[in-house]
């Protein structure tokens, strides 16, 4: 069995992934924006939501349990954001479907595959912690779900010229946001019932 994992390197996890997603959020949004991906643009605010929410983590952590759980409620709102965004920008698609360019869609979302895909495996040990540190790895772990989605939509739209399977994807990461949130509230609310009942 592996030792548990010291608060030192749980905070160097933890700045790791936010640098990744930070980084990654830039080069996927102008891509996005280049080939008129909603997809894209869903995953790549989905990225600068990863950094919000680990940087939010880093800054929690010498916060009290009840301050935790506080923060954990908001995230769960925070999650929800790349799917608002994305419904707003697959509006826009329907009213002018665009296909976006195949090639660029599969290759951005394989580099989002792969840093999503290290971020998940960095923190998949602390995914039984905190609802803060749930988040994060709820996040990460939709994210490379998502990325593999829209491989399979550049690879669809190859053969079959159609904005569809971009749509459909786009709007398919906005529900997996959705469920992330729900999953990160309910633990909160369980984190902030046991800190009440710690001090009664």
């Amino acid at each position: 069995m592996d030792p548990p994992p010291t608060q030192s390197a749980l905070r160097r996890t933890t700045r790791l992934v936010a640098l990744l997603n930070l980084s990654y959020f830039g080069i996927e949004f102008a891509v996005a924006l280049l080939i008129g991906s909603v997809s894209l643009f869903a995953d790549s605010v989905d990225f600068l939501e990863d950094a919000s929410v680990n940087f939010l983590i880093l800054a929690a952590f010498d916060w009290s349990a009840r301050s935790r759980a506080n923060l954990g409620r908001l995230l769960a709102g925070v999650l929800l954001v790349p799917g608002l965004a994305t419904l707003w920008m697959a509006w826009h698609k329907f009213n002018v479907p665009l296909v976006p360019a195949p090639t660029p869609l599969s290759l951005a979302g394989a580099g989002a595959l792969a840093v999503n895909l290290s971020a998940a495996l960095m923190l998949a040990r602390y995914r039984r912690g905190s609802s803060l540190l749930r988040a994060a790895f709820l996040s990460a772990r939709n994210d490379v779900l998502a990325n593999i989605a829209i491989i399979a939509a550049g690879l669809v739209t190859v053969f079959y010229r159609s904005a569809w399977p971009d749509l459909i994807v786009g709007l398919g990461i906005a529900l997996l946001n959705a469920d992330a949130a729900r999953e990160v509230w309910q633990a909160a609310s369980r984190e902030h019932r046991s800190s009440l009942a710690s001090q009664s």
